[in-house]
C-alpha cells in the first residue's frame, strides 16, 4: 500500500486528487495539508511514503518546503505538481532533491504512474519536458566548465561588470589600472564565450556570481 499525503492550498483540488488516485487499491491518502507549514506539523504523524506536494503556496511554498524535508534524515519521496512548465521551476525542483514533478494538466493515468514509479524509487519527471531539462543541464555544465576557467581576479572584474560598472571604476575598485581592466575583460569575454558586457552581465548572473534583488 502506497501512503500518500497530499499538500495544496485548494481544498477542492486536494479531494479532487485523493478520488483519483483511491480508486487505485494500492493508493491510500492519509493526511491533506493547505501549506508547507501544515505540511510540517503533520508529516510525523502521518508518515507518508510519497508527498504530492503543489508548487506554488501560501507561507511555503513548494519549493521551500522540498529544502525543508531534504535535511531530514528521514523524509518522504516527494512528487512535485505545477500548472507552470516553466523549466526554471523543474531546475529548482532537481536541484533540490525531488523524486517526481508533473503538470497539473496531465490525465489521471499519468498521475497514477508517476505515484507508483516514485514509489518504486524511481525518478518521474513530465515527459514533455526531459527533452528542455536535458538541454538546460548540458548548458549549465558548460558554464560550469567556463566559470571554472576564470581566474579570481577574472571573476572579480565580471562581478563589477554585472553590477554596471565601467572601467575606470573597476580599476579604482580593484586598485588596477583601466588597461588591465581591458586586458581582463578580453580574455573574460573569450573564456565565456561572450561579446559584449551585456552577454557576461547575463551570464555572472545565471550562473549565481551575483545575487539580483528585486
Amino acid at each position: 500500500m502506497i501512503r500518500l499525503m497530499i499538500v495544496d492550498d485548494h481544498p477542492m483540488v486536494r479531494e479532487g486528487f485523493k478520488l483519483l488516485l483511491e480508486q487505485d487499491s494500492n493508493i491510500i491518502v492519509v493526511e491533506q495539508a493547505d501549506n508547507g507549514k501544515d505540511c510540517l506539523l503533520k508529516l510525523r504523524k502521518a508518515k507518508p511514503d510519497i508527498i504530492l506536494l503543489d508548487m506554488n503556496m501560501p507561507e511555503m511554498t513548494g519549493i521551500e518546503l522540498l529544502q525543508e524535508i531534504s535535511h531530514k534524515k528521514w523524509r518522504p519521496k516527494i512528487l512535485m505538481l505545477t500548472a507552470s512548465s516553466e523549466i526554471e521551476y523543474l531546475m529548482r525542483a532537481v536541484d533540490n532533491g525531488v523524486d517526481g514533478y508533473l503538470l497539473k494538466s496531465s490525465d489521471a493515468k499519468e498521475l497514477v504512474r508517476a505515484v507508483k514509479c516514485v514509489s518504486y524509487g524511481e525518478k518521474f519527471i513530465q515527459p514533455s519536458l526531459i527533452p528542455v531539462l536535458n538541454s538546460k543541464l548540458i548548458a549549465r555544465d558548460l558554464d560550469r566548465e567556463k566559470v571554472e576557467q576564470l581566474s579570481n581576479r577574472e571573476i572579480d572584474v565580471l562581478k563589477l561588470v554585472s553590477v554596471g560598472m565601467f572601467n575606470k571604476e573597476i580599476g579604482e575598485h580593484l586598485n588596477i589600472s583601466e588597461r588591465t581592466v581591458k586586458n581582463h575583460l578580453s580574455n573574460i569575454f573569450r573564456k565565456i564565450d561572450c561579446s559584449d558586457r551585456t552577454q557576461a552581465a547575463v551570464f555572472c548572473i545565471r550562473n549565481g556570481l551575483v545575487s539580483v534583488h528585486t
